[in-house]
Formats: structure tokens, sequence, C-alpha cells
């Protein structure tokens, strides 16, 4: 296989899956150690990649701005990210998104090497080899096959985020801001994902933090900018609200943090990368489903249904004490 100089990855969305390539990445950069990596993804996860140590360079989309239905917003934004594309002079491209519109970008290059990932064989067009997507392992995974079928050497993933320094010191402030120890015990909470299905009940939350502050530790809820009415409760209980700061900042406040608990979202999957502790609460762990990478034990799901629900509080409890491996009689959780 001829060595490029110039490879390009893409993955638009979403947050956890762009997390869920950082494997693949390890592995590319391990197949070709001198090449220049260049990741294409939408705008508002450009900063996440800051974290993807193997990547020297990010392609940020405005997708909104693409689709929005006005051609003079369109165009100068479509024929400006054509000639970015095209200036690359990218020899291999690997889409790890594989849908119509990351296909007809992986075209736009012009590389002469264009491997993807593909959901049904008519999206196969876009690419010189494609694979189809496997629908039973975990994403990561999968996008480790997509390499593997490509032709190139796999070693033991490593799924590795490299935390800005900024990131970790704008945590520390958020600490001192809320009178926390960084060298407390502290339990950083997610409750809310994409889709509120996925959603474990917040008065549960509120009781697994009540407990664990009573047993002398100290709770961070996190979540987005649109959490901060949700949360609401939480914050009159009285526990600190870290919702709405940057993405990388939640990363910091995680990695200060001795155990992450939360849904199936982004957040929490980059608790795993930075090698945190994590307790992720799932609705299912059918084959394909994306629990935390190479550790599955660390998920907990309903026991005879999907209904998040139907997860005792005693359950996730009992999880968190064998996450942070508390001595006996040292119950934190």
């Amino acid at each position: 296989m001829a060595v490029p100089a110039n490879i390009l990855l893409i993955r638009l969305k979403a947050i956890g899956d762009v997390l869920l390539t950082l494997p693949a990445v390890a592995a590319i950069r391990e197949n070709f150690s001198d090449a220049k990596i260049t990741f294409l993804t939408s705008a508002e996860n450009a900063s996440l990649l800051r974290g993807f140590s193997e990547v020297d360079e990010v392609i940020a989309l405005d997708r909104t701005g693409l689709r929005s239905g006005n051609p003079l917003r369109i165009a100068p934004q479509f024929f400006n990210l054509l000639r970015r594309l095209r200036a690359g002079k990218f020899e291999l491209l690997v889409d790890f998104q594989g849908n119509g519109e990351s296909g007809w970008l992986a075209r736009f290059t012009g590389a002469q090497r264009r491997w993807g990932s593909v959901y049904n064989p008519g999206q196969g067009w876009a690419y010189t080899h494609r694979v189809a997507r496997l629908k039973n392992v975990h994403p990561a995974d999968g996008n480790l096959e997509l390499l593997r079928q490509c032709g190139l050497n796999i070693s033991v993933p490593k799924n590795e985020f490299a935390l800005p320094a900024e990131a970790l010191a704008a945590a520390r402030i958020f600490f001192a801001d809320h009178q926390l120890d960084p060298a407390g015990r502290t339990l950083f909470l997610q409750p809310f994902t994409s889709s509120p299905h996925k959603n474990w009940p917040l008065e549960n939350f509120i009781a697994l933090a009540r407990h664990w502050q009573t047993q002398g530790g100290q709770v961070v809820f996190g979540g987005g900018p649109a959490d901060r009415g949700a949360l609401q409760p939480a914050a009159a209980a009285g526990f600190a609200i870290s919702a709405g700061v940057p993405l990388l900042v939640t990363g910091g406040l995680m990695k200060l943090s001795t155990l992450t608990v939360g849904g199936d979202t982004g957040a929490v999957h980059l608790a795993v990368a930075l090698g945190q502790r994590v307790v992720m609460l799932m609705y299912s762990l059918q084959p394909g489903s994306p629990h935390p990478f190479g550790q599955p034990g660390w998920a907990v799901v309903p026991v005879n249904s999907s209904n998040m629900a139907e997860i005792s509080l005693a359950t996730v409890r009992a999880a968190c004490n064998r996450a942070v491996n508390a001595p006996t009689g040292s119950v934190f959780c």
C-alpha cells in the first residue's frame, strides 16, 4: 500500500460518534506515522478535536449555513469548502459516517483512495473501497473494522483523549468558585441525553447525589446550556450546576472527579476516553450499543425491559461502589 502524505477523516456528528473515532484515529497514526491527518467535522464539534492528539488540522463545516436555503449564504460557503478540500491534496480519505452528505464531500476531495463505512450498497458510489457497516458491534470497533478491511494493521485499541491544559484550569476555577475541593471525593452527574427514553429519572440522580453527599462526598451536575432549567431541582437542593460550560471544561470537571455517572451521551463517552471511572446508564446492551468502550461492565441496564425508570437506585449505588473500588467500611454511594 502506498504511504499517503495527506489523509482526511470525516465524521460530522454527533459528539459521542466523533469521540468513538478516537481508537481508529490512533490506528491510522500507527500505520502512517508521518502523514498529515486532517479531520472534517461539524462546526459545533470542532473544539472537541483539540483533544485528538493524532490530528494535525481540523476543518469545521457549518452545516446550518449550507442547509439555510439562502443561495447567497450557501454558495460562498460551499465553494470555500470545496477549495479547501481540493487544496488539501488528500491521497487517502476515510469516511466514518458513510451517508449521502459525507459521501458527496468524499467525492469532492478528489482523493484517489476513498474508504467508507456505508449503511447499504447504494451508498457505495462515493468510495473506492466501501465496507458494509456492522450493526452488531460497538461503533468504535466498527470504525476499526473499516480500517482492517481496507488493509491496515490494527493493534491494541487506544482510546485516549488529550485534555487541553486550559480546560483543566477552567475546571479548577469552577471548583474554587463553588467551594469544592479538587482533592475531595467528587461525583459528576450527567442526567440528560439527547433522547428522553434514554434518561434515568432526575429524582433518582438527586437521591444518588444526596447519598454521596451524606458520605462526605461532593457533587457536580453537568449538562448542556438547554439543561439548566431542567436542573433547577438539583440547584434547589444545593448542588453545584455546571450545565452550559464548554464541553472541554466539562471534560476538566470529570477529570477532577472521582466518578462520572450518566446516560449514553457524549460527555460520558468523553469521561471514558479521559481514563475516568464511569457508570453509564443505558436502556439496552444489545449488540452494537455504544457502551463505555473497552468497559462493557461499566454499563447498567434495566433487567427485564428497556424502561430506564426500572433501574433501581440500589443497583446504581452498587455499581458506583464497584467503580470507585471503595475499601470495606468506606462506602461512598
